[in-house]
């Protein structure tokens, strides 16, 4: 199939999605219901016909409004409201009939005050995600995002990696946006969102095809919080947090909604000092090398987000919002390079003194509509989106070489490396909701152009006058184009069962250039994401589901990019034009008992994995970080959440993963020892109530994971211990946490290869032990609640950070 004649289908597609929808003969009765004080939300307002079966209803929304669409005839309107007397009256309908505002009376033998306390499912099993309840959480007081996924079932923060355990890398968005950072990078942005207003995290192992189908483990959503309605509220607190060194934040979060008006400012700042430590062990055939590396990140990171909805009439919304941060995450990092002989004698010594100046930016700014065509639920949302990304990383390295005794040999190395990074998306994407009387049927389309350059100069400055090294220079465009549609239905069978189809068709054609090679690279590949969900609800005790979907993993931009960077003296990283996605297919099975207990088996097969190769040069002694698609692999387990309360002031969340991986190498290039092995790993959060008012709270969470074999490394066993203290006062207007974290310093985990027949391990310390203490003050009126939305273009920005 040509390029042209793709292009003509997806056109032909994207049309076909704003064909009008389907008429029906009907008509609409609305209204608005009140009390003497204020409009009545959620309100139960139903028609019955003249027999008193009910024919449709509705409940009111955040202003009091209701519609109802009927065929036309005579109505019993009924409107039933705890705590109020029932509103009836007959309704005659053969036109659309807006009436008087409807006044419901209080009823005059109310009690003083009623009083509803529900405690929420820690984990919900939906059937397409696992739905984990942060909200209040006491171990999270106070932090930030990474801490509520720290705690999160089945998700692991280490290593500057946020994965899904037993499987490779997840992708993280906030509420619905796909972040596009990795790394330390990803790690500042998500320290910048407070832990106190994230409401759930959802763990997405098999995406419905509504939603992009990057990302090979599936999805992580964290959702924010969401106030009530007819009101403001302001929340500001402060947090600071010694580990080695301190970091302080501090954050104010400001909600308002009135009638027709929504808005949501937030600003988060991040200030302070972190320290890292990194051991790397290469075993050279002459003899070990020693490699000490120590960072000082001196981070200052402003970020804000904010959001502007607008009613324009009784079933449409605009609304804008803009998400952006900048930082400065500032190094000065020493390497010391101790040099052995076979004997285990010492040589010689190098150390390397480098200073990276970086500045990052991104801003994204999404243009949102959104309209409900009737009452029976069909609804059009178009979102369109800009992103842009910007780095500039200075880096500035000089290696001086000693003797065995210590004697300076002079300066061996010195170089300076500029590297800055721009990129922009443009996306547009429309989703079609169109319920049918027998199933419930969605469909969209979204289009997306890339442009992305990297500008790489590389100076050799031994002489003290930079001169700039073409060989190691680059100027590296990127550009990428990705048209989408998709097709989700949703059909219940009975009572008990409930059956989700989904197909995703993703085109995509990509261009980079490499002006130092003089070479181009294109991939033009059409692909078909299917998935299916089947659950079956047996009693109110038991349910089952099982599901299936097929992913795919794009290289990040960055990692398309063959320039050197230099890390120091004998290392350096470049990326591989000629990277390929992987693939990926998911199927898992899962029971939930009562909500409390979920049994899950699962089985993951990736190909054309691509990852990181850290190669050594037995003759040179240069390591170089590169990426390659090198294996296929196999998952497969069985995991366990049990949540339980022995008592009334305990509650205990607990997990377990058996998890055995299995793979294999088909890149001749890459001279390593397979890992293939069988791991486990348990998990215990416990909350405890400490008074009768339930205002101090403390939490222990513990977790530990064994040796595991897995592609190219071997890992060690590794563990973390964390207990926090929290105090609500001023009726919980007011609230104070402490907390140690990683009390043991016992989470850091060594990791071993065998690359070229060279053994390397590998660890590293991120001032993971540390002490925080936080602050939060809320006032207003509470009862602000803002639609969180997402952005269109979430799969480019978060590559564009990789």
């Amino acid at each position: 199939m040509s390029f042209f004649n793709k292009k003509i289908m997806i056109k032909n597609l994207f049309i076909v999605l704003l064909l009008p929808f389907l008429s029906f003969s009907q008509v609409e009765i609305s209204g608005k219901v009140k009390d003497k004080a204020d409009v009545i939300v959620y309100a139960n307002v139903i028609l019955t016909n003249e027999s008193g079966q009910i024919v449709n209803g509705a409940i009111t929304d955040d202003q009091g409004n209701f519609t109802i669409g009927v065929a036309r005839g005579t109505y019993n309107l009924l409107i039933k409201y705890l705590g109020y007397e029932d509103y009836k009256t007959v309704v005659v309908l053969e036109e659309s009939m807006v009436m008087d505002d409807i006044l419901l009376i209080e009823k005059s033998n109310n009690l003083d005050e009623v009083v509803i306390v529900s405690k929420k499912r820690l984990i919900e099993q939906k059937v397409d995600r696992l739905v984990f309840n942060v909200a209040d959480n006491v171990a999270t007081s106070g932090g930030d995002a990474l801490d509520a996924l720290r705690i999160s079932p089945g998700i692991a923060v280490n290593d500057n990696q946020i994965t899904m355990i037993g499987k490779s890398g997840m992708r993280v968005m906030v509420d619905g946006r796909i972040i596009q950072m990795s790394g330390e990078e990803l790690n500042s942005f998500l320290s910048s969102i407070p832990a106190d207003d994230i409401k759930e995290i959802e763990i997405i192992t098999n995406p419905p095809a509504k939603y992009e189908a990057e990302g090979n483990s599936g999805l992580i959503n964290i959702i924010y919080k969401r106030g009530k309605n007819n009101s403001w509220n302001n929340t500001v607190g402060f947090t600071y947090t010694q580990a080695i060194l301190a970091r302080y934040a501090l954050r104010n979060n400001f909600t308002y909604q009135k009638d027709k008006v929504k808005l949501l400012l937030s600003v988060n700042a991040n200030t302070g000092n972190n320290d890292i430590d990194q051991l790397t062990n290469i075993f050279y055939t002459d003899g070990l090398w020693d490699v000490r590396i120590n960072q000082n990140w001196n981070e200052d990171n402003l970020s804000g987000r904010l959001m502007f909805d607008y009613e324009i009439g009784k079933r449409s919304t605009i609304g804008i919002q803009y998400l952006g941060s900048v930082s400065k995450p500032d190094i000065i990092d020493k390497t010391t390079a101790t040099i052995f002989d076979n004997s285990n004698n010492l040589e010689s010594s190098m150390i390397s003194d480098g200073f990276s100046d970086q500045d990052f930016s991104n801003h994204s700014l999404n243009a949102h509509f959104k309209t409900e065509i009737d009452t029976l639920g069909r609804s059009i949302s178009i979102d369109l989106d800009y992103f842009d990304y910007n780095s500039d990383r200075d880096r500035n390295i000089i290696t001086e070489d000693f003797s065995a005794d210590n004697i300076s040999q002079g300066i061996s190395f010195s170089n300076q490396t500029n590297t800055n990074h721009f990129n922009k998306n443009y996306s547009a994407k429309i989703d079609v909701e169109h319920p049918f009387s027998k199933f419930d049927l969605s469909y969209g389309a979204r289009v997306s152009v890339t442009e992305s350059e990297y500008e790489t100069a590389n100076f050799n400055t031994i002489t003290g006058a930079p001169v700039l090294d073409p060989s190691q220079s680059d100027e590296f465009e990127y550009t990428e184009h990705n048209q989408a549609v998709y097709v989700n239905a949703v059909k219940k069978i009975g009572e008990k069962w409930e059956t989700q189809l989904g197909l995703r068709l993703e085109n995509t054609l990509t261009e980079g250039f490499s002006k130092s090679l003089n070479q181009t690279n294109d991939l033009d590949y059409l692909k078909l994401f299917p998935t299916f969900y089947l659950s079956y609800n047996m009693n109110d005790s038991n349910s089952f589901s099982i599901n299936y979907g097929r992913r795919i993993n794009r290289p990040g931009y960055s990692q398309l990019n063959p320039a050197r960077y230099y890390v120091n003296n004998n290392t350096f990283s470049t990326g591989n034009p000629f990277l390929q996605p992987s693939f990926d297919n998911n199927i898992e099975l899962s029971h939930n008992y009562k909500g409390k207990f979920v049994t899950k088996l699962f089985f993951n097969y990736e190909t054309d994995g691509f990852g990181v190769i850290s190669s050594v040069d037995d003759d040179t002694n240069e390591q170089a970080i590169t990426f390659e698609n090198f294996y296929n692999q196999y998952n497969y387990g069985l995991s366990e959440f049990y949540t339980f309360s022995p008592t009334s002031w305990w509650r205990s969340q607990n997990s377990l993963y058996l998890i055995q991986s299995e793979s294999e190498f088909f890149n001749q290039n890459i001279n390593a020892q397979v890992q293939n092995g069988f791991r486990y790993y348990i998990a215990t959060n416990n909350t405890f109530t400490l008074n009768k008012s339930k205002t101090i709270r403390s939490q222990i969470n513990f977790w530990y994971s064994s040796p595991f074999e897995r592609d190219l490394y071997q890992y060690d066993d590794n563990y973390r211990l964390d207990i926090a203290l929290k105090f609500s006062l001023m009726k919980k207007t007011l609230n104070a946490s402490l907390g140690v974290y990683d009390v043991l310093n016992t989470s850091p985990r060594l990791q071993t290869s065998f690359i070229n027949d060279i053994k390397q391990t590998y660890i590293r310390f991120p001032s993971n032990r540390y002490f925080r203490m936080s602050l939060s003050y809320n006032f207003g009126n509470k009862k602000v609640r803002v639609r969180q939305r997402s952005f269109g273009n979430e799969d480019e920005k978060r590559r564009a950070g990789n």
